[in-house]
Formats: structure tokens, C-alpha cells, sequence
């Protein structure tokens, strides 16, 4: 596709953003549908300015946030939808004349992992081990749109974790209990739940022999999602299988955050296998 007057633009914002694959992926995809648009990486640290700039140009048409501006850019935004307010941090920016709007796809990326996977989640026990970011937007996603009905939060981070789950019992009717991540809360968890949601950077590269859950917690009646996608197939989720657990690789959840963001700006199904196949390579 020729670049033109007519060429719209998107692109990443964050610092640093060098070795993002937002890019590769969103261009193939663009590419492969005909569509004038490029994306770009944009390295930014005044979030106030960029924004300014981004409202006076035209031709501009969305933006990935990524770190470490998710929830600082909010402040300067003109809209946010539900979800993303709940969560607070936002992933993705639309922009419509000089208007711009807040989403997160993170938390529709999770769900539309779990759900490409067969996964129902009404009147499920989720268990999710860790309380960040990631964990939170997950966890405002399948408590406001999802029916899931009871989500266990384990991690080692006491207030951080505390503070989700008021959160979650003050914003959702979802039921919400969190614990110390340990072995003595993780197993009776795992036993009861159908479904567990890795939320912390554990087993990712360099790091690929570390895992949070020990071998013999696994169950064939769970489904294990981890959302670290490097490596495709974590040690968690490698013993998952062994254990005769579904597993769903973090490259799901990635794809289809991208995929979310795809379709805001274009208004256009996006090229699903396009995406996947770029980040496969790009992991393989």
C-alpha cells in the first residue's frame, strides 16, 4: 500500500517501546486487508504533550498505550469506557476529529482467549494467581462481562492484592476472595476451581524453568490460561498438559487484545490467522 495524504496513522505509545511487536503485527494485518494505515512505535515520556499533538494532527486515527503510561494517560483523555474506568488504565486510543477515547482490550483480550478455547465462565470457579495490572484488568473483565461466579485472587503482594479485591466486591456483584499465594491456599483453590489464570511474569524468558504452581495441583477438570507468551509453552503450562489440563498459551490473550484494538480503529474484522501467524514466527 502506497503511503499517501489519505494514509491514516496509528501507532504504540510508551517508553521505552524498541523491542514491541505492536508494529509487525498491526501493519501485516493492515497490509493484508488493503487498508491505508501504517502503525508506528513512538517512544514517549511527556504523555500531556504527545497527547496535544496527537489532537492537532490530522489523519491520526488510534493508539496503543503500553507501559508505563496505561493509567497516567487517562487524565487526558476526553472519554473511557466502562471497563477500562473500572480497571483504571487504559490500553488503546481512539481518536474521532479532535475526541479521543479510553478502552483497555486487555480484559477483552482474556476473555476472548478463554472463550475461543471453549471455555464457558458463567457460574465457574476462577482461581488467578497475581494482582497487577494484567490481573486486574482480567478480573474487572469477567466481572463485568462475564457471569462467572466466584473468583479466588492469590498473590504475594498484600495490599496490592487487598486492594483489587475491595475493589471488586465494591464495583461487581462477583464474589471475591483473596489469599496469600502459599501451598496451603493454593491447593484446596485449585481443587475446587475449573479454571486458573496465571497473572505474574513467572516462567517468562530468561526464567523459563520457574513456575507457581507445583505439578501435582493440576487437575484434568481445570483449564490453565498463563498469560506470559514468551515462551509459547511455559513450564506451567507444559505440566498443565501433562496433568491432563486444557491450557491456553498467553500468545491468545496477546492476539486478541491486538485484535480488540484492530477492529476499534478500522471498524474492520480483523485478519485473525494474519496476526497469530506473525507473532508465532516471531516466538518460534
Amino acid at each position: 500500500m502506497e503511503i499517501n495524504t489519505d494514509t491514516q496513522l496509528c501507532g504504540v505509545l510508551g517508553h521505552p517501546v524498541k523491542h514491541s511487536l505492536s508494529p509487525a503485527i498491526h501493519n501485516a494485518a493492515f497490509q493484508h486487508l488493503g487498508l491505508n494505515y501504517v502503525y508506528l512505535a513512538f517512544p514517549v515520556e511527556d504523555v500531556p504533550h504527545a497527547l496535544d499533538g496527537i489532537r492537532a494532527l490530522g489523519n491520526l486515527r488510534g493508539f496503543s498505550v503500553t507501559i508505563p503510561h496505561k493509567v497516567s494517560v487517562m487524565a487526558h483523555l476526553d472519554t473511557i469506557e466502562p471497563t477500562a474506568r473500572h480497571i483504571g488504565a487504559v490500553n488503546t486510543i481512539v481518536k474521532e476529529d479532535r475526541t479521543l477515547s479510553g478502552y483497555n482490550t486487555d480484559a477483552s483480550g482474556a476473555l476472548l482467549a478463554l472463550r475461543h478455547a471453549g471455555v464457558e465462565l458463567a457460574g465457574k470457579h476462577v482461581v488467578m494467581i497475581g494482582s497487577g495490572g494484567a490481573a486486574r484488568a482480567i478480573a474487572f473483565g469477567l466481572a463485568l462481562e462475564t457471569s462467572a461466579g466466584r473468583l479466588t485472587i492469590l498473590g504475594i503482594e498484600e495490599e496490592e492484592r487487598r486492594t483489587l479485591a475491595r475493589n471488586l466486591r465494591e464495583g461487581t456483584t462477583l464474589h471475591v476472595e483473596d489469599h496469600t499465594l502459599n501451598a496451603d491456599t493454593l491447593e484446596p483453590a485449585l481443587d475446587q476451581a475449573q479454571v486458573l489464570i496465571h497473572c505474574t511474569p513467572v516462567g517468562m524468558d530468561p526464567h523459563v524453568d520457574q513456575t507457581c504452581v507445583p505439578q501435582q495441583f493440576f487437575h484434568p477438570d481445570l483449564t490453565v490460561m498463563d498469560i506470559v507468551y514468551n515462551p509459547l509453552d511455559t513450564r506451567l503450562l507444559k505440566e498443565a498438559r501433562n496433568a491432563g489440563a486444557p491450557t491456553i498459551r498467553g500468545l491468545e490473550m496477546f492476539l486478541h487484545q491486538a485484535v480488540a484494538q484492530f477492529e476499534l480503529w478500522t471498524g474492520q474484522p480483523a485478519p485473525v490467522p494474519v496476526m497469530r501467524q506473525v507473532l508465532e514466527s516471531h516466538f518460534s
